[in-house]
Order: C-alpha cells, then structure tokens, then sequence
C-alpha cells in the first residue's frame, strides 16, 4: 500500500501489466453503438482525435508556489475589452456606497400628473386659436401684498384641488396654497423669487370664456429683474395693493416702468378684510382709506408723465379698480357688485347701478334719491351704503352669532350650509359664507377683458417699442395681425430650470407663425445685428408646453398670441433671444426683438471660488447656468482671476448661491465678504492738454477730460438718445436740451463704453488744423481706445461715468501703415487716462433708497441704524388710517451688508425694510490725496473714505499699490509740469 505513494505524498499508482493493457485496448475495440460496429472511417477519426489532445502529454514541469494560479483574473472574467483597476488599499470610506444608487433629483415643486380642472383641457387648446379672447396679464406689486394668494384664489376657481387641501392636517393645512411657488427657496422662505405662469379658462358675468395667459411675479424690491422680464411678454398689468400698506416703493416702479412702457393697468385693492378685523375702522371711514389708497396710484401716475395722467387714471367707475380679499377668496368690481343686486331685485339696471355707487354720491333712504350731497338725516355715501356696509355685516354675523341664528341669518341671503359646517373655525366659515356670497371672480375678468387689450390689439406696440426691424415688411405685418399661418417668430424672455435642473425651458411670446415640436429655428442672441451674425445658432423646438407653475400641458403646437414653454432651444441663450424660422418670406432679413430694459442696476459683487480646486469646471458651469436663470445676475472674472457674482442686494445673492451650491453646481464653494461695483469721474476741467505720442512716436493724440451737464448720463441710460441714431438727429437733443452749439453736437462721435455708456467722446478739433480726412481713417481707433478706457479706469480699473473725453489736437502719420489700429488704440487709451487724471478724479459709488414701514416706536431705530452707515433719513410720515410709518433715507450699498438685520433686531422685528438702488453719488475725499495715512482694523473718516476704497480696490484686484500719473503721461511732458510745480511729488 506504501509504494502507491512516492516520498513526497503524491499519488503513483501502481504499474499494469501487458496482459491487462491489450485486454484494455481490445475491449475498447469491440466497443459497439446501438448493437451495431462502428465504421472504419469513424474509428480512424477518433483515433486521431486521441492522439491530439494527448500529443503534448502531462508536463512534469515544476510550477513554484508563487506562479500558481488559484483563481481566474479579472481580465479572464470580465473579458480583454472591459479596463479593470485593481487597487492595493480601499480608497472609498465605508460610508460611502461602492455603487452608488440612482439619485432623481428634483428642486421644484411638480405635479405627479394634470390635476383635474372644471373646464376641458381641449377646449383651452383651442380658445389659443382665437386671439382676440386671450389676454396676456402680469400680475405685480410689492412684496406680501397678496399676489400668489390672488393666484391660488383663480386656481381653485378653475381647479378641482380642493379635497386634496381638506386631507392635509396639522400645521400645513393652515399654510396657504401658494401653487405658483414652486423653487424649494419659495416654499422655505414664504415669498416667489421667480416668476411663474399660468393659463387658465375664466369666465366673465355673462358666462363667456377668456383664456388668460397670467404672470405670477415676485414682490420683493431685489427680484424686480423677474419682473421687468415678465412685462415684455404681456398686454397689460393687474397692479395688487394691500389696502393697509398703500403704495409701496415697489409698486412705485412697477406703476412707473408699466406707464413708461405704454402698459395698460388694472388696480386690485386686496386685503380688504384687513380695513374690517384689523384696523376695525368704521365703513364711513374705509371709504376714504379705499379712496385715498386709489388716489396714491393715481399720484405716482401722474408724476410719472406729468400733465399725460388722466388717460391713465385708474378709478372704481371706470371700472378698472377692483376690491379683493384673497385670504377669504372673493373680488368684486362695481359692476359685478351691481351685478349682484340687480339679480335680486329685478328693477335694477346693473350698469346705471354701478355709476352711482363711487365719488360723492349720497343714498337718501327715505326719499330712495341719489344726489350729489347728502339730503336727509340717515343719507350715506352710495358706496359705504350698499357696499361697505353689508360686507361689515356679513363679517360681523358670521364671526358673532350663534350657530342657530346664523343659520337663519345666511338663509335669507340665500346661503345655506352643512349642518357640521356652522361648527367649525371662525376663518374657515368665513371662507364659506364668503365664497357663496361673493361667488367666482367674474367681475375681475370682465375687468381685465374690457381695460386690458388682446394680443391681436397689442401685438402693435410690441413692434414699435422692441422690434429692431422695419415695421412694412411681410414678417412684422404678419406680427402685427397674430398670423398663425405666418413665419415662426418667438420672442423669449425667461428660461426656467427643469425639475432636475439639469437643462432650461424657454418660455416666450409667439409672435407670428405656429411653434411645434421639431421645427428647426434660428436662435438670434442679444447681440445679433445684420452687420455682425455671430450671435445665431440653429436649434431643433423637442416639446412646446402650455407653462402651469407646477405642471406643464405638452401641445402639438403653440399659434400665434400665446406664450409658449420650448424645450431644445436653450444652449445659446443668456437672457433674451428672438427664435425665428430658417427662412422668411420674400427672403427678408431676421431682426431681434431688443434686450429687456431693467429698472436699475447690479451693484452688489461677491467673489467665489471652489473649496476644491478641482472642481473649477463644475462651478463655471454652475456660474453658467445662474446667468441664464437670473435675469439681472451678471457673471465675469477680474484681471486678477476671481470670479464674480453680480446681483440687486443680499436676499437676492443668497438664493443665487444657494441654486450655485445645490440645483447647478452640487459643490461647497468659498464665498468673500460682500463688496460692491463703483465708477470713477472728474469733478473739473483737464488741468492741461494731456497729450500721448504712439509706440512709433509718429502719430499724436491730445485730449482733454470734463465731467459732463447733470443729467445726460441718465438720458443716455435711458435711451432718450440713440449714438446709432442720425448725426442730425443726436445733434438736435443736445441743441435742445443742453444747450450744446450745432458744431460740438455734431462731433459726437460716441459714447462709452458702449452704444448706452454714460460717457462722450466728442471731436473738437479744428478743420483747419486738422487733416479732417487722415482723422476719419482714424475715427475707429480712437473710439475702441476711448470704449477700453471708459470700462475700466485708471483709479481701480472700474467703470468711468459721468465724464466727456474731447479730441483736441491730432498729428497723424501719412502713410497708413503708420496709424495702424495697434498704435492708435492703446494712445487714444493713454491720452484719455491722462487727461482723466489731470482733472480731479473722484470715486463714485451705489447708493440705495431704504424705504421702511413699523410702528411710531420704529422711526427712532431707524435714525440710529443709518447714522451709523453714512445713511440719513429723508423723508418720514405716518401711513393714512394706520398706526404705520413710512420712512425713507439713503444707505451707502458698501454699508448696508446686514443692515436689514441690524435694523430687525433694533425693532424687535417690527419694522420691514426694503433697499433699491437709487443713484451713483462721489465718495467724500480725494482718491489720489497721499498725505492721508490709513491705520488698519481702523475705519477710515471721512475725508479719507475715497483713498481707502481705491487702495482696497486695487489690492484686492492685485494691482500695484498706488496710481502714478507718470505710467501715462509723455516723459517730457511729465518732467515740465514737475518742474512747473503742477504736480506734487
């Protein structure tokens, strides 16, 4: 048994004999298949296929421990075509899973599929073919005035949503709808940051059906860049007040930009309740707090175009005030309020009804007479008599009777409720009585359809103010009437993130033509001319949606009238773009609708950078898409290599950081104190002519530098004068309106540093001392050197304003070669710096109106808060019919960074504060004064502020610590004012 065995334990066997091997052999030959011999030939090939697999024979090689192959490697099992990476050490943290699981993110607020409505979703697809019954409406006003809960109140009109609110419980069923709020900062903080439309079916008092095309907009003074884009997509403006607060500084600009940009407006009074359960005024004297409410609007009206304001009055019998109570979910005008009475009492002519029941008109019960004064002892204003009044006694018996007899009480005004529904809260038995009293918002509808013009009546001012082509060719005049069978024309103005956030939709105004999925279009940018068609790409519409806020409609097609959500469109746009299709009738040029003009201007700056720096592309690809979801954000990198995030104030940079971290980036990045943009000016005249020779000191620029008549830059901003305009044509405005002569207005040659800058450049050279021809050849140049100059000044690299450049003297080169653009450009740069320093340069920076309301207690605070800031109050005043005060000062924007907070916690949170840019305004001091010395960790006085923001500046940009004039004069020039004395050290 042993020698089975060899020494080392392997199996050896044991040796057979010849005998048993032939027998072996031979009975393998007489092996049979089914009974049956097997073939010769067969038996050949098997013999060969034996002798095969045995020709190498067991190798008796010997294989060492380590060469031993246990198991297969992972190149055998997932095969040679799959890259596999075997690391020695675990890299991953346990805590984080080896395959991670799918993540559907989702940062807005959907629904799971349509919810119902009660009218039929195909008979809103085709009202959008009919455009005289579609209105297009923004709905705007300040912040909690009672805009999105006026959307809630049309969406459970239209809606069947209401058993989903009674399931919810708790906390959130007092919360409020708030349908249009859908970003999770909406729903966290209690107030929209974006804008959100809605398209509803409403009917009007006499049953007919409009569809409305509504705009939910923000409140809050830092998102009115959401506004502003929502105003060029509509016909005409729903202005929400809240009837405690009047006209707040919001409003204000919203009543101002609706008016300057022709936009009809319907007045909403809301939070009339507010008259009743919180001031408890009587309802003679509601009257004149609704009346004094009215006239506000009307005031600001009538600033805004003055002597112009009547025509755009806004006035209860004219039928376009209505008074609302969202919380409680009615809206009435007059004449549907008449409406109401002459449906009981069959007498009555609703339309007369509603003239009489405004103004000074008094209600004689005895004699059953209106007249203009009160006649008899019992005589009340129409308006409080058979309005206020049983409002005020609806409220009242609602909220004081016992079940029983109230039960009796509503029976009579035909209002009959559940039995268990008289038991319930005295909030949400109101909301019952009211809804049966009041009934839906016909009358706002009849409002809006009679003020508010159609998209076929208002498409026409849309041309005129924003179309940047001729307006007599086929392509407008098929804009013109809303031709759906006309060429594709889109005018966008908005892009929303998709629920992951991962690409944008582009909501716009279809202007002509027919928007369906899977039409190929022309993107044209905001820089888009004929001259320069580099800002155009072509683009395949994937969907067209009917945008609801919280679910979008797919349509096979959107006409011409209605606003349209577009998905596939989005790579090329930033803010605005016009889509138009790849080829027009007649084969007539595309031209743009222009940029959206904004109300003021971003000058709060923070900079940003990743914690990880590897993660650089991610952010720039965050930073990318911020800019297209924020209108008025601006997005760029210094000299230096910061990358900075421009917004209107701190709330606003807030939610941009936050979508920058968690919707576009999903990153932790590193944010600097807040800072903010300023601009440089001259106070007086160049000192000397500041002259500037070229590389190849052929060619001679000399300029002189001066600020410029108040009021200019303004008008420029505001377009009140186009550069791009005729020469004869810019010349008149500034004959006209400055006093400029016909020769200096006529040698405007630009202004800086672009086509709307606040600077001048202006041609004073003399015919004949100049070479009128040689300088034409030049004229490109210069402009290009001024434009580079004005962006970025020689104090801190910041913007110039407010300042005119005039060409004095030139000394050109014959031969072309010579005044090339190379030499021309950085001389004409010198030359304006120069002469900019010579003439008193100061700092400007933004200045904010602070606009606060509290209580008496509160004005004090505020006092205390702003001297602290280089603030001061200007103006303060109790609020009409209120215990309220309304306070307005300047702020420094460098100095409000926390400001509202501080003023918060000086009130004990009663006062609410909002901040909107005002003005540019010098800094105190001179920038260039080297005898101030700054001590750090110590603030700055006064005198000093000017030099201590130029020196931070420039550190903080990294550029050398102080301004010398000598990097820009001539060294001739230089060593002879030093001489002279003109300059000091």
């Amino acid at each position: 048994m042993d020698d089975l065995y060899d020494e080392f334990g392997n199996f050896i066997g044991e040796a057979e004999s010849e005998e048993e091997s032939d027998h072996g052999v031979q009975a393998a030959d007489a092996y049979v298949y089914d009974d049956q011999p097997i073939d010769e030939d067969e038996e050949e090939a098997r013999d060969q296929q034996l002798m095969e697999v045995d020709a190498d024979g067991p190798s008796n090689a010997v294989v060492l421990h380590e060469d031993k192959q246990y198991y297969p490697t992972a190149q055998q099992v997932y095969g040679p075509d799959v890259e596999t990476l075997v690391q020695e050490e675990d890299t991953q943290s346990l805590a984080q899973p080896i395959i991670a699981p799918v993540v559907q993110k989702k940062f807005t607020v959907q629904e799971a599929d349509l919810p119902p409505v009660y009218f039929k979703r195909e008979f809103m697809t085709d009202l959008m073919n009919l455009p005289e019954q579609i209105r297009n409406v923004a709905i705007a006003g300040h912040l909690h005035h009672g805009k999105t809960a006026f959307m809630d109140m049309l969406v459970l009109e239209t809606h069947d949503i209401q058993d989903r609110l009674e399931r919810k419980t708790g906390r959130k069923r007092d919360e409020q709808l708030r349908y249009t709020d859908v970003h999770v900062l909406e729903r966290e903080r209690g107030l929209s940051i974006k804008a959100s439309p809605m398209s509803l079916v409403l009917q009007g008092t006499k049953g007919k059906s409009h569809l409305f095309n509504i705009i939910d907009t923000p409140g809050h003074v830092n998102f009115v860049d959401e506004v502003a884009s929502s105003l060029r997509l509509v016909d005409g403006v729903v202005l929400v007040v809240d009837v405690v607060e009047g006209v707040q500084v919001n409003t204000e600009q919203i009543i101002k930009h609706a008016i300057l940009e022709d936009l009809p407006l319907v007045l909403v009074v809301n939070k009339m309740d507010r008259l009743i359960l919180e001031l408890k005024l009587p309802p003679a004297d509601a009257y004149f707090k609704l009346k004094h409410v009215i006239e506000e609007v009307n005031t600001v009206i009538e600033n805004t175009i003055p002597g112009r304001g009547e025509r755009r009055r806004v006035s209860p019998e004219k039928g376009n005030v209505a008074f609302a109570c969202t919380s409680m979910g009615w809206c009435f005008t007059l004449p549907s309020f008449a409406k109401m009475y002459a449906d009981s009492y069959e007498k009555i002519n609703a339309d007369d009804f509603a003239l009489r029941l405004w103004g000074d008109i008094f209600f004689n019960p005895r004699s059953r007479k209106f007249t203009r004064k009160a006649m008899e002892e019992g005589s009340k204003r129409s308006f409080v008599n058979f309005v206020l009044e049983p409002i005020y006694k609806l409220y009242s018996h609602t909220i004081s009777e016992s079940p029983e007899d109230l039960k009796d009480t509503l029976a009579t005004l035909g209002i009959h409720l559940k039995p268990s529904q008289y038991k319930i809260d005295a909030k949400d038995l109101l909301k019952l009585v009211c809804g049966q009293f009041f009934g839906p918002a016909h009358g706002f509808v009849d409002m809006v359809v009679q003020h508010i013009p159609s998209p076929l009546s208002g498409a026409q001012r849309l041309l005129e103010r924003y179309y940047a082509g001729p307006l007599d060719t086929a392509t407008a005049t098929a804009m013109s009437v809303c031709d759906q069978d006309g060429p594709l024309v889109v005018h966008v103005t908005k892009l929303f993130n998709t629920t992951d956030a991962k690409a944008f939709h582009a909501l716009g105004r279809v202007m002509s033509g027919t928007a369906r999925p899977g039409d190929a279009v022309r993107v044209l940018g905001e820089g888009y001319t004929l001259e320069d068609e580099e800002d155009m790409v072509s683009a395949v519409i994937e969907n067209t949606f009917i945008g609801n806020s919280r679910y979008n409609i797919p349509v096979s097609g959107v006409p011409a009238g209605n606003w349209v959500l577009l998905s596939g469109v989005d790579n090329s746009i930033v803010k605005t773009a016009t889509l138009v299709a790849p080829k027009l009738p007649n084969d007539e040029d595309a031209y743009i609708f222009r940029p959206v003009k904004h109300f003021f201007e971003s000058v709060f700056k923070v900079a940003v950078e990743p914690i990880n720096p590897s993660e650089l592309p991610k952010m720039l690809d965050g930073l990318r898409k911020i800019n297209k979801s924020y209108p008025l954000v601006t997005t760029k990198v210094e000299e230096s290599g910061e990358h900075v995030i421009l917004g209107t104030g701190e709330l606003y940079m807030d939610c941009v950081l936050h979508d920058l971290r968690r919707l576009y980036a999903e990153m932790e990045i590193k944010v600097s104190d807040p800072v903010t943009r300023f601009c440089e000016t001259v106070v007086e005249t160049s000192a000397i002519k500041c002259y500037a020779l070229t590389p190849n000191k052929k060619n001679k620029l000399t300029m002189v530098a001066e600020p410029l008549d108040p009021g200019i830059a303004e008008d420029i901003e505001a377009g009140k004068v186009n550069i791009k305009d005729p020469v004869r044509k810019v010349g008149k405005f500034f004959e006209e309106n400055y006093g400029y002569d016909l020769l200096a207005s006529r040698n405007i040659w630009a202004f800086g540093p672009d086509d709307m800058g606040p600077n001048i450049l202006q041609n004073d050279t003399l015919p004949g001392d100049v070479d009128q021809k040689l300088l034409k050849s030049v004229r490109d140049s210069i402009k290009q050197g001024f434009s580079w100059a004005t962006r970025e000044g020689p104090l801190c690299e910041e913007p110039i304003r407010n300042t005119k450049f005039r060409i004095t003297d030139v000394s050109l080169a014959p031969e072309p070669i010579l005044r090339g653009g190379g030499q021309i450009i950085p001389t004409a740069r010198r030359a304006a710096y120069s002469s900019f320093l010579m003439a008193s340069p100061r700092l400007m920076e933004p200045v904010y109106e602070c606009s606060m309301i509290g209580p008496a207690d509160a004005v004090s605070s505020l006092y205390t808060v702003l001297a602290r800031r280089r603030g001061h109050v200007l103006q303060d005043g109790p609020i009409a019919g209120t215990p309220l005060y309304s306070v307005k000062g300047l702020i420094p924007v460098i100095d409000s960074f926390g400001f509202e907070t501080d003023l918060r916690i000086h009130t004990q949170g009663q006062a609410t504060v909002s901040l909107i840019f005002d003005r540019w305004s010098i800094v105190p001091g001179d920038p260039l004064d080297k005898d101030i010395k700054l001590r750090p960790l110590e603030p700055a006085s006064a005198q000093a502020t000017a030099r201590d923001f130029v020196l931070k500046t420039r550190r903080r940009k990294g550029l050398a610590e102080d301004v010398t004039i000598s990097k820009f004069l001539e060294p001739e020039l230089f060593r002879s004012l030093k001489e002279s004395g003109i300059l000091d050290g």
